[in-house]
């Protein structure tokens, strides 16, 4: 039997192979950034035939990496960025522009224009999405509007619309594919039917030709057609936050995570049911396995967390680089009463607010750059408890009987013990980090070997999690009830700064 599964981790800053063993253990790893371009205040783009030639070398390198040839892989599974939105020549396969990513806004106006007298929640029934600049379907819109002959080229056939998993698996097999979780993020998809809803693409003007074919999260797709992995099938496709919640193994109604990347991305498991938020949070589909009911997941997505502390490196030049930031922080005690407010791409959950922008406030001259550096970090803790708030508020509303005791961590982030320790602090929860921190790649990877019999089902991928950290809270709660309050001062400080 075959030694390992592979996963491609297409991110948004870098694309990634990572080849794991039976027990989820690392054999193998490949990883190569690119570009982050802005053309233009609020757009942010990506070359996506850059993203394809890294994936190549990825590829190559981890299997090297690992000492494994296609042979000893039994299957590759997908993950990536999830509304990051490419168009492409069906029969030349080249993008007809830049990829637009998940944290441009230039679609603000345009989305005010699609909710029209019924506002940002006019598909929430059927997408489980407020009408935002996040999701797919208005960049989508954007991109028939404003390249040159694109319309017409859609509406006769010739160009195929993806996410990045479409684009990668097209380029590996040539078939024109994404799963369900990916669709759920498009604003195109009904949530209950699973299917593209044709009366919302009608009112985005998208032709539904220009759509993949949605399938399960786990499945044979199609085999990898050429490359150092022909032959091998891909049978995983998962959007990075449900591959990240998948590879968590929170498998079960009430089990969340937290992933901390370039922005921060909880999900809590609600079942085989939607639960369709009343305090901002995403409905969105977690996981579907083969021809298993889909398990649905309420989220509340974060624009800018790790981001803010590259801006802080980038931008300002106060840390020559991320890992510095963490002993900058610890020279001083607090944040010496300043609060950034990281609104760069307008607020995602629970706020949802497009008009508010990046703030800084309660600067005095008592105030150093290490103060600047700690209130980067608390800045991801707030926004998180934030998000937390909303999710135990839409899980009394909705009686689930959902109470979240602890909270699973992962991504780059959680290797800095000030920032958890002030998560804990700030949740009054113990947060705790498993042994395998890739669990975006993992989760790929594990539906992929589920759909080939690698794995024989999910209690093997639940006794694969293991602890390694926990953080426990120790702050008081006067200290707690005061910090989050200023918290909230300084967002409301934030709004209406974009017209």
């Amino acid at each position: 039997m075959q030694r390992f599964v592979a996963a491609i981790d297409q991110g948004t800053t870098s694309s990634r192979c990572i080849v794991f063993d039976r027990s989820g253990r690392i054999a193998g790893l490949a990883q190569r950034e690119h570009e982050q371009l802005f053309p233009r205040p609020g757009w942010v783009e990506h070359d996506a035939g850059t993203i394809w030639t890294n994936t190549e070398f990825v590829i190559g390198a981890a299997l090297e990496d690992a000492g494994a040839s296609a042979s000893d892989i039994a299957a590759v599974g997908v993950t990536n960025q999830r509304e990051t939105t490419v168009v492409w020549d069906r029969t030349t396969g080249e993008p007809i522009a830049n990829a637009i990513v998940w944290q441009d806004t230039r679609t603000a106006a345009l989305c005010d224009r699609l909710g029209g007298e019924f506002g940002a929640g006019r598909y929430a029934d059927r997408t489980g999405l407020p009408l935002s600049t996040y999701f797919s379907g208005p960049k989508l819109r954007w991109l028939l509007d404003n390249v040159s002959s694109a319309r017409d080229r859609a509406e006769a056939g010739e160009l195929c619309f993806g996410t990045m998993d479409s684009w990668i698996l097209w380029q590996l097999t040539g078939q024109h594919i994404t799963d369900v979780t990916n669709a759920s993020r498009t604003m195109l998809m009904d949530l209950h039917t699973l299917q593209w809803d044709s009366e919302i693409c009608a009112d985005f003007d998208i032709p539904v030709s220009m759509l993949p074919q949605i399938r399960s999260s786990s499945e044979v797709y199609a085999e990898i057609a050429t490359g150092p992995l022909a032959g091998v099938p891909v049978a995983g496709i998962l959007g990075d936050q449900q591959a990240a919640t998948f590879g968590q193994a929170c498998l079960l109604p009430g089990e969340a995570k937290n992933t901390y990347g370039t922005g921060n991305f909880m999900l809590l498991n609600t079942g085989t049911t939607p639960v369709f938020s009343k305090h901002g949070l995403l409905t969105t589909v977690c996981y579907r396995l083969g021809d298993e009911p889909a398990v649905y997941a309420l989220e509340g997505s974060i624009a800018v967390t790790g981001s803010l502390v590259q801006w802080l490196r980038d931008n300002l030049g106060i840390v020559d680089s991320a890992a510095e930031i963490e002993s900058l922080a610890e020279t001083v005690d607090d944040n010496g009463g300043t609060y950034i407010v990281p609104a760069f791409s307008g607020l995602f959950a629970p706020r949802w607010r497009p008009d508010a922008r990046g703030v800084i406030t309660g600067l005095t001259r008592f105030v150093t750059k290490a103060h600047l550096a700690r209130a980067v970090l608390e800045a991801t803790a707030f926004q998180t408890r934030e998000v937390i708030d909303a999710m135990r508020a839409d899980a009394k509303s909705e009686e689930l009987g959902v109470e979240l005791t602890t909270l699973k961590v992962d991504g780059g982030m959680v290797a800095n013990e000030l920032l958890m320790q002030f998560q804990a602090d700030i949740l009054d929860v113990p947060v705790v980090c498993p042994v395998i921190t890739e669990t975006t790649a993992l989760g790929a990877a594990y539906a992929a070997g589920l759909a080939v019999g690698y794995w024989g089902g999910t209690e093997e991928i639940r006794a694969n999690w293991s602890e390694d950290k926990a953080w426990e809270p120790t702050m008081s709660a006067a200290d707690r009830d005061r910090l989050y309050r200023e918290w909230n001062k300084a967002v409301e400080r934030t709004y209406g700064w974009a017209d």
